[in-house]
């Protein structure tokens, strides 16, 4: 969709109006950026995008509406002529990472990136290209280090929904599985992060940001 006499176009999503008036600010002191919109739902954003030429949406995770940021990166990215999506969160946790990375996302950086360094994140992702923050980057070599202990994309969803409360039952009906699959991931996540309880795995796996509280 750019060309590289066009700028880029970018969709901004966040459901804190002080963010994106921020961001915005910083991305139209750059000279190919274009800032064609700002949402505050991911529902807005995914509406946006399919109406207007975008090129990278600034997607953060979290918003006050139903969706979530990861599902709304799924849904854009399975469209033909899709926008590459740059998640920019504060969270940095696996759970996060798995999640956005797996939903499609060409990029990952933080809200306390400096601006150089969130304008060279977009040109990265507007070319396609893997744009990930030092962190996250790290967190993801680490993983494929140590497979045998990291917790599954699966494991570290039932344990986020641990971590929230969420009884055995309630997981099962949230993730479509049955009971005894829930209670297997638990066996596993035990195993992995040398537990022997739901409290004790919740604990051990927010000290290592594996997961949020």
């Amino acid at each position: 969709m750019t060309t590289p006499e066009a700028p880029i176009r970018l969709l901004l999503a966040d459901d804190h109006p002080v963010v994106r008036a921020g961001l915005r600010a910083v991305l139209e002191t750059e000279p190919d950026f274009d800032v064609v919109a700002d949402v505050a739902t991911a529902e807005q954003a995914v509406d946006l995008a399919a109406r207007l030429e975008v090129d990278v949406v600034l997607m953060d995770l979290q918003f006050g509406g139903r969706m979530l940021g990861s599902q709304a990166t799924a849904a854009l990215t399975a469209r033909d002529e899709a926008p590459r999506v740059l998640v920019l969160t504060t969270y940095d946790t696996d759970a996060d990472i798995l999640a956005a990375i797996e939903a499609g996302a060409t990029g990952y950086l933080l809200k306390d990136a400096p601006p150089e360094e969130l304008a060279a994140a977009v040109r990265t992702a507007a070319a396609g290209k893997s744009a990930l923050a030092p962190t996250v980057a790290l967190r993801l070599m680490d993983r494929m280090r140590a497979p045998a202990t990291s917790l599954s994309r699966r494991e570290t969803e039932v344990l986020q929904l641990v971590a929230d409360g969420l009884s055995n039952a309630r997981i099962s009906k949230r993730l479509f599985l049955s009971q005894a699959t829930v209670k297997s991931h638990l066996v596993h996540i035990y195993s992995k992060l040398g537990v022997d309880s739901r409290t004790s795995a919740v604990a051990a796996a927010t000290a290592q940001g594996l997961i949020r509280r």
